[in-house]
């Protein structure tokens, strides 16, 4: 009887876990419970990104100003015993 008792309790606590948990998660990292609801994890999708918009603007913006820069590109070709060997090199002033 007390074998039954303690396996019907662990059996509602288990149960209870996984109804209570919105997301279950097994991976290499092991079991992972999400207890956010799903409206919760897709405002925070939103989150990361509207961050990831803003870091590719910073990067495009970074781009631009170092393509306004006065720029020339720089070809060195030098001889070796196997031929001709070119190097170009872009430089910014």
């Amino acid at each position: 009887m007390k074998l039954l008792a303690s396996t019907l309790v662990a059996g509602l606590l288990l149960g209870s876990a996984g109804a209570y948990a919105q997301s279950i998660n097994i991976g290499p990292g092991g079991v992972s419970v999400d207890p956010r609801s799903p409206r919760e994890r897709a405002v925070d999708r939103e989150i990361r990104r509207e961050e990831r918009w803003r870091e590719r603007d910073r990067w495009e913006r970074r781009r631009a100003y170092r393509a306004e820069r006065d720029c020339r590109t720089v070809t060195q070709v030098r001889e070796t015993p196997r031929g001709e060997v070119r190097r170009t090199t872009r430089v910014c002033d």
